[in-house]
C-alpha cells in the first residue's frame, strides 16, 4: 500500500520499523520528548501533504500527539493498542516492538478529524456508563478497541468521539 501522507513517529526505531514494511513512506521523527525541536518542520510537512499521527500508546506518546494536534489539528491518527506495542523482555512500550501485522492494521485504519455534528455529551455517555461507574474504564477501553481510538482516560474518550464525528448510535454499536 502507497501513503500519500507523512508519518509521524517518536523515533529512528519507528522509523527503521516502519521502513522495513513501507519503504517508500515518508516519514518524520518527533525525536521523543524533544518536540519542540522538529515541531516546526512537522508543521512545514503539513501545510503541503496531509499527516498521520503514529505515536507510541504510553503518556509520553499521547503528550506529543496532543502537542501536535494543538498546532495541526486537521492532523489524522493512527493508533497502536498498548497491548501489541510491549517489548519481549515487557520493559518498554513502543511503535517499533509491534507485529508486522499489527502495524499495517493500525495504519490502515487510521482516523480523520471532521466537524463535529454530533456533540456527544458527557451525561450521553454518563447514561451509557462509560463515565462515573466503577466499570467505566473497561466499558471505555472496550469501545475504543472496536473504534480504534487508542488508550484514553473520560475527558480524551469524549474529546476523541466528537473530534473523529462519531456518534452516540456507533458508541452504542461498540457497547454490543
Amino acid at each position: 500500500m502507497k501513503f500519500n501522507e507523512i508519518v509521524v513517529v517518536e523515533g529512528l526505531h519507528d522509523l527503521e520499523r516502519l521502513k522495513k514494511i513501507y519503504p517508500e513512506m515518508d516519514i518524520l521523527i518527533t525525536n521523543g520528548s524533544e518536540i519542540e525541536e522538529n515541531l516546526p518542520t512537522i508543521i512545514e510537512a503539513s501545510k503541503k501533504r496531509d499527516i498521520i499521527l503514529f505515536l507510541d500508546p504510553d503518556y509520553p506518546g499521547e503528550r506529543i500527539r496532543k502537542r501536535i494536534q494543538q498546532v495541526i489539528p486537521n492532523a489524522k491518527h493512527a493508533f497502536l493498542k498498548k497491548d501489541l506495542a510491549i517489548s519481549k523482555n515487557k520493559r518498554k512500550v513502543g511503535i517499533e516492538h509491534a507485529k508486522e501485522s499489527d502495524l499495517i492494521e493500525a495504519l490502515n485504519n487510521y482516523l480523520t478529524p471532521v466537524e463535529n455534528t454530533n456533540n456527544v455529551s458527557y451525561l450521553d455517555l454518563y447514561n451509557l456508563g462509560l463515565f462515573g461507574n466503577v466499570n467505566s474504564q473497561k466499558l471505555r477501553d472496550k469501545v475504543c478497541a472496536k473504534l480504534n481510538l487508542g488508550h484514553t482516560n473520560g475527558k480524551t474518550f469524549l474529546k476523541r468521539i466528537n473530534m473523529f464525528n462519531i456518534s452516540i448510535k456507533d458508541v452504542e454499536n461498540a457497547l454490543k
